[in-house]
């Protein structure tokens, strides 16, 4: 189970470093004007470090009550 979830946080944070990167592409490349995009990345940059801050916390919960 707790495997389970380290695979869990490693696959939300590279998605996270994903839309990052790409969100930092798309507002260098100026094509946007309106910005539709980049919000639309900063959107789903929010919530996978939302789901990877999630799931650190429930790891730390289930490894605080083994001890």
């Amino acid at each position: 189970m707790n495997a389970l979830l380290i695979i869990a946080l490693l696959v939300a944070m590279g998605a996270t470093a994903y839309v990052l990167v790409r969100g930092v592409m798309a507002m260098a490349s100026g094509k946007d004007i309106s910005g539709q995009q980049q919000q639309m990345y900063m959107r789903k940059r929010v919530l996978y470090q939302g789901v990877a801050i999630m799931l650190v916390v429930l790891i730390l919960l289930l490894a605080g009550g083994r001890a």
